[in-house]
């Protein structure tokens, strides 16, 4: 059995991400801002390749570092694409929001098609789901965090998404691997637990194309960063950031029925906090 296992890991290890990028778009809001941000580190921190943010994630930026990819990819590679922010659709076409002229799929599905390999893309921003028939393509997986292009509203599945690549329940099988297709499953569940804990409609509905491919495409294996994340310290850190996160939603959804200045102040004591939670868990 060890053999055999030994010799799956081996086959798995081709679908390593050889190239990943996270790029956490424009928050529009101090809150949102500092939580994208966040996520893209814990992403970069996890599994690893490069990171776009702030004044850096721009259409240009984003577009040269595709570009770089596609220079050096080979059939053999896997590419990993994180998108983390907001998103709209403006007529029919998906932008996603960042500084500058916002990137619209169109452009993101040119400097796709010109990288070999296979790919996971992952669209985590309100109004995803009107990409997956422009990003659709073989070998490529697209995830959304929205089934369609009018959920408007924020996402959270972006959040649970990277703690996937960390929390050791996302590895179903247990093969010290988690794949597209575990990631995705992990989030979704995580995502649905979200709005039933907040007794909130919910108002996103993630999808995932391609099953097959994204079983077999490992996206992070459990090293010792991971583990490390396990701890109890690690773990009492890891619910309190989770319950600042969800007390973060919660006041934004209730910030109409309550004082400008009541809101601001709530919000700032809970963006300190989960910032000197943030600053811990990194230790």
């Amino acid at each position: 059995m060890k053999q055999i296992a030994a010799i799956l890991l081996l086959m798995s290890s081709a679908w390593a991400a050889d190239f990943h990028l996270t790029v956490a778009g424009l928050g529009g809001e101090p809150d949102y801002e500092s939580r994208f941000n966040m996520l893209a580190a814990d992403s970069k921190k996890l599994m690893g390749g490069d990171v776009l943010g702030g004044a850096a994630a721009t259409k240009a930026g984003i577009q040269k570092v595709l570009a770089g990819y596609a220079a050096q990819a080979k059939p053999e590679d896997t590419l990993v694409v994180v998108l983390i922010g907001h998103g709209n659709v403006d007529g029919a076409v998906f932008k996603f929001n960042v500084p500058g002229p916002d990137m619209t799929v169109d452009e993101l599905r040119g400097w796709l098609d010109r990288i070999q390999g296979k790919q996971l893309v992952v669209i985590s921003t309100s109004c995803s789901g009107a990409v997956l028939e422009t990003l659709k393509r073989e070998n490529r997986v697209v995830v959304t965090a929205t089934k369609t292009g009018t959920e408007k509203n924020a996402v959270v599945f972006a959040r649970y998404w990277v703690e996937a690549m960390r929390d050791a329940a996302a590895d179903v099988d247990k093969n010290e691997t988690v794949t597209a297709l575990e990631a995705y499953n992990y989030a979704k569940q995580k995502t649905t637990g979200f709005y039933e804990t907040q007794k909130r409609l919910a108002t996103e509905h993630s999808v995932l194309d391609d099953n097959t491919l994204a079983a077999r495409l490992a996206v992070v294996r459990f090293g010792a960063a991971q583990k490390a994340m396990n701890d109890p310290q690690k773990r009492l850190l890891l619910a309190r950031k989770e319950e600042l996160e969800s007390a973060i939603d919660k006041l934004k959804f209730e910030k109409a029925a309550m004082p400008i200045a009541e809101y601001k102040s709530k919000l700032n004591a809970l963006l300190l906090e989960l910032a000197r939670v943030q600053e811990e868990i990194e230790k």
